[in-house]
């Protein structure tokens, strides 16, 4: 069977789009937090919560379901994966001790093994169901 010439234009289409919501998504919930929090004994924590984290995760859910769910399994996975690790990379580029690059490598290998994992999941269980 042969495919068209615009067949990959969804895939690309989902790739930007899943990228920029991801990106948006980051700002929302984590974009906003710059502080740390100073505990009484003098560590600090932050800049952010478990809750803001567990809202972007969440969040996410619903574009990498819709793009897994039709098979456009590279912008669930590529699409993610790009707008968090551009986003963590912007947030996080002014760290004087110059680690902030392990993060942003942790984020990309991180939210790639797990786009991919949830994709390749639902789109087995829409092909199953």
């Amino acid at each position: 069977m042969r495919q068209g010439p615009l067949k990959p234009v969804p895939q690309l289409l989902s790739i930007l789009l899943l990228a920029g919501v991801s990106l948006a998504a980051w700002a929302a919930w984590l974009g906003w937090d710059q502080h740390r929090d100073v505990q009484p004994d003098g560590t600090t924590t932050g800049p952010y919560e478990a809750w803001q984290v567990i809202g972007l995760v969440l969040t996410l859910l619903a574009p990498v379901y819709w793009a897994a769910s039709r098979r456009y399994i590279a912008g669930a996975v590529l699409g993610t994966t790009a707008g968090l690790t551009v986003a963590a990379y912007y947030d996080w580029s002014d760290d004087s001790s110059g680690l902030f690059m392990v993060g942003v490598g942790m984020v990309m290998m991180g939210s790639l093994v797990a786009t991919a994992v949830v994709s390749s999941v639902i789109a087995s269980a829409k092909r199953n169901g």
